[in-house]
């Protein structure tokens, strides 16, 4: 039996000119593992971390590897077999340039760029809607006439419309009203665990990590400051950055247990 697909940075350092923003970083997500959760507060480097992890952000040094490859080095096929079977959505992903576009047509064409990438499934549109909390009428609205929460919800569908192997979060939930998001984690944790989806979460909501991530990977200071259960992580604080988030932890910890 072939090894799981894996996603791995190796002493992983990326920033921008004069900023350093992570500084040796290791960190793997494995398709058919638990949800890992990446914790830090705004700034912290999430974002480059996931930018660097997709291709789009070249590291200044260590590296980042899909199935033992060099994700920067990545092209045509290989590129396009990447892009089906590693999914990023960040909060910010669901760009509108048609206004005739709808969320058929998104989840459509998704699927038509799995194909492409060499994957194929029977799950219908429907049934990736219904993996996000939105009933199938959803499928015939145009992505304009959708919320921030709605259209967040249909990023989450259109990277499952590919089946993929390994998905990353970037903040997948912040226009989602508290209620919802309850509901809609339930929903997605059990869509990812039946299709043994490796999944990376990266947020600072608290409640949404505690109820997905059975592990959980602090980032500050441009490093990974402590692994393991969130109470495990809260317990750190001779770090400045956990302790103040642990001062204002407890309710949500308690909330979702």
């Amino acid at each position: 039996m072939p090894a799981p697909t894996s996603l791995t940075t190796s002493s992983l350092h990326a920033g921008y000119p004069g900023e350093e923003v992570l500084s040796g970083i290791d960190l793997t997500v494995r398709a058919g593992d638990p949800p890992l959760g990446l914790l830090g507060a705004s700034g912290a480097g999430k974002t480059t971390l996931l930018a660097t992890l997709s291709g789009e952000h070249r590291p200044s040094s260590g590296r980042v590897t899909w199935e033992g490859r060099d994700v920067v080095k990545l092209r045509g096929t290989e590129r396009r077999r990447f892009r089906a079977a590693v999914r990023f959505v960040s909060q910010y992903a669901m760009t509108i340039s048609d206004p005739r576009e709808t969320v058929r047509s998104r989840l459509e064409l998704a699927a038509k760029e799995a194909r492409k990438g060499g994957r194929t499934h029977a799950v219908s549109a429907a049934e990736m809607l219904g993996s996000v909390g939105l009933a199938e009428h959803y499928l015939t609205r145009t992505m304009r006439t959708l919320s921030g929460g709605e259209t967040q919800r249909v990023a989450l569908a259109t990277a499952l419309a590919t089946r993929p192997e390994i998905l990353v979060l970037d903040e997948p939930m912040t226009a989602v009203d508290p209620n919802t998001r309850r509901r809609i984690s339930d929903t997605l944790a059990a869509t990812i665990r039946h299709l043994g989806i490796g999944t990376l979460i990266a947020s600072h909501d608290i409640e949404l990590l505690q109820r997905l991530c059975p592990q959980i990977q602090f980032l500050g200071e441009g490093r990974i400051l402590a692994r393991g259960t969130l109470e495990e992580i809260l317990s750190h604080t001779e770090h400045e950055e956990i302790r103040d988030l642990s001062e204002n932890a407890a309710e949500a910890v308690h909330h979702y247990r």
